[in-house]
Order: structure tokens, then sequence, then C-alpha cells
């Protein structure tokens, strides 16, 4: 397994790997990587020859610096991760300077009102921050396929619209999200929760799933209320925000229409650990 810290000779090795008639796949990341990470890599392997897998916590999409200090840093142990994985991966792990050249600071983007929706009203510049990092990752490596997990499906959509606006040609392929045995989403945040509040945090799923049943008979405004009140008598947790919402404009809605689909969106802190999740509720 190949490690690059500098992007130039990595952008040379791709480019002699696709003059061999290889399939290159991406899977951006931060670390910290867990089974829900290794899911997508595997999910790569299976429809490329080669996957490069980018180890990069970026300052630029974090809203606090409190946050991007307590994140994760795990690299020694992800190398032996994607080690055991394949011999057809390649890990980019450059640093701060050699993406930002001391300039550490966020592109502007229109991503269509999509930045403005649920996370981005709570993390002011945060798509601003992943757009700039997933756009420098697709030139540098010009991967045929990029693959993201629909736990942060916002995300997903709003990198769809950025390779669309400026036309690149990358197929961005969205992938289930993987789950802990009791339910919970799996995170990288979920390793600063303590072993009791990691299990009881089931409960963000399980409500989940109750919405989506739910959904069938009760009008959003209904199901959002009753969600806020259970939040309200579980003094663990947090209510951020419960949004339903269409699923392609993420356009909170009130009264269902036919044809449409829709997903209902949860942000919930655990002490001061910020976890999100999303289910399909049609």
């Amino acid at each position: 397994m190949e490690v690059f810290e500098q992007k130039d000779p990595l952008s040379e090795h791709i480019g002699f790997l696709k003059k061999k008639g290889l399939y290159i796949g991406l899977v951006p990341t931060m670390g910290a990587l867990h089974k829900g990470h290794l899911s997508l890599v595997k999910t790569a392997l299976t429809e490329n020859d080669i996957v490069v897998v980018s180890i990069f916590v970026n300052p630029t999409q974090f809203d606090n610096k409190t946050g991007l200090k307590k994140y994760p840093k795990t690299f020694e142990k992800d190398l032996k991760i994607l080690e055991g994985a394949s011999e057809n991966i390649i890990v980019f792990a450059p640093t701060v300077d050699e993406i930002y050249k001391k300039n550490v600071k966020s592109q502007k983007f229109d991503f269509d009102g999509l930045e403005f929706e649920m996370e981005g009203k709570f993390r002011k510049g945060h798509f601003d921050g992943v757009g700039t990092i997933v756009k420098q990752f697709f030139e540098i490596v010009k991967p045929h396929n990029a693959y993201f997990g629909e736990k942060d499906y916002q995300q997903l959509l709003v990198i769809k619209k950025m390779a669309e606006k400026h036309a690149m040609p990358v197929n961005i392929v969205g992938c289930p999200i993987s789950r802990e045995l009791n339910g919970l989403a799996m995170s990288s945040r979920n390793e600063r929760l303590s072993a009791e509040v990691r299990e009881k945090a089931s409960f963000i799923y399980h409500t989940l799933l109750m919405a989506k049943q739910m959904f069938g008979t009760k009008s959003a405004v209904h199901i959002t209320e009753w969600v806020e009140k259970e939040f309200s008598k579980n003094k663990l947790f947090k209510l951020e925000y419960f949004v339903i919402a269409e699923s392609n404009t993420l356009k909170a809605v009130k009264r269902k229409k036919k044809n449409e689909s829709y997903r209902a969106f949860i942000a919930v802190y655990a002490n001061n650990v910020r976890l999100i999740d999303n289910i399909a509720l049609n």
C-alpha cells in the first residue's frame, strides 16, 4: 500500500495508472476510520481497480476551533485497517500546508440553496469548507468514482451539486448508512461517547424509526412535535433540530405531496458530542 503526502507525485502516479486503463475510486475521509468508512472502501474496491483513501482533517469545515482540536486522530491505526482491506489502496495524507499553502480559507460556493438548510443553519461556512476540500481532491486525484456515506446526506447532495456546477467528470456514489448493533449511525465522533451514552444513543435511531412509521398517517408537523416532546423527556440528549424535508431540495415540508420523496433529519447533542442521522420516509 502506497502512502502519498504530496499532491503532485500522487497526481502523476494516478495519471500513470489511468494510462494503463485502470479505474480509480476515491473515498475522502478525515481519518479515525471505523466500519462505516471500511464499507465505503469495500464498495469502491468492487467498482474500481484502485481506490484512493484520503486522510485529512479539514480545518475549513469546522465552525469552531474546539471541534477541530477534539477531532480524533488515529493515523497509524487507520493505515493498519486499510492495509488489511486490500493491496489496491493508495492513501493520500497531506498536511494542511500542502493543501492550503498558508492560506487556510474556504472558497465560496453556490449550491443552489442546499447549503442553507439544516446543517447550514447551525454550522456557518461548513459547506464552503466541504466544497473547498472535496473539489481539490477531485482535481488532484481525478477519480472516475467518488464515494460518500448517506449519514451526511446533505453533504452528499452538496457535493453532487458542486460536481454538476463545475462540470467535474466524476460519478458521485452515495452509500447506505452503516450502523452499530444498537442502531446508532457509525461516526468517528462516537469514540468520544462514554460506553453508557453510546449504548443509550440507540434512542436517536429508534425515534427516527417511529417517525417513519408515523409518516404514513400523521402530518409532518405532528411528527415533529412528537419528536420534540420525546427528546424533552430524555435528559441524556439535547435535540438541536428535527426536520422532515423533501429528499432532493432539502426544503422542510408541512404538508406532504404525492409522488414526492421525503427524509427525516436529526441533530442531537450527547454531552458535548454532536451526532447527526437521517432516514428515508417513503
